[in-house]
This record gives C-alpha cells, structure tokens and sequence, in this order.
C-alpha cells in the first residue's frame, strides 16, 4: 500500500503549519476576505484542517457540512463565484509550495481541491 499525501507531506504536523499559512494568505487577499466577517476563525481552521487530512487521505475526522451546504449561503447571498474560488485555490498551491511539498502531490491535492468547484459554487 503506497502512503498517502497526508504521510509523504508531513501528517498532522504538516496540516497545522499548511491551515495557518493559507489563511494567512485568505484573510490577507482583499478580494475574498469578506468571506470571513464574522467568523470564528478558530473553529474554521480546524475545520479547514479536518477536511484538507481527509482529501490527502489522512485520517477521516471531518464531520462538516457538504461542501454545497456549506458554502450556499456564500454563493446566493454574497455572491461567491468562480474569481473567488480560484483566489482560494492560488492561495493553497502557493502554500503547498511555500511548505515545500513536491510538484507532484502540489498538483495531485490542486486536482481534487478543483473537483468541488462545483459543489462549492452550488451548481
């Protein structure tokens, strides 16, 4: 059985540091920002941190919303679009890259970060 993602970038540890970084990066990008008004951040990040160990295969203690109930509020209301998202996406490639993780496992966890455009967008 070959190791996952979660393994080969880091695991827990890993997960931290790449949570921190990139919403550093989110709340610093003036063009989603907004997006977090009013949250709590702390509850966010380890929901954000949940879900990136599942998509690395990590172990599966995610038990949040659908991506499309959680972020339909955002698209009906604040109008989350296709802009926003792909700001998100920038942000977490140039994290990976920032925490070093390899070109190939950068492209493999962007492909299934992109495979819930989507549901995110709630279309």
């Amino acid at each position: 059985m070959s190791e996952s993602v979660y393994d080969q970038i880091g695991g827990e540890a890993a997960m931290d540091a790449a949570v921190k970084l990139f919403y550093s990066k989110v709340l610093a990008d003036e063009h989603i920002a907004r997006f977090f008004d009013g949250v709590d951040m702390q509850r966010q990040l380890l929901k954000q941190k949940r879900f990136l160990t599942m998509v690395t295969g990590g172990p599966n203690k995610y038990t949040g919303r659908s991506m499309r109930a959680a972020h339909r509020k955002l698209v009906e209301k604040q109008g989350l679009d296709d802009s926003h998202f792909d700001h998100v996406a920038t942000h977490l490639q140039a994290t990976l890259e920032e925490l070093g993780v390899p070109p190939a496992l950068v492209a493999g966890v962007m492909q299934k970060a992109g495979s819930l455009r989507d549901d995110v967008l709630n279309r």
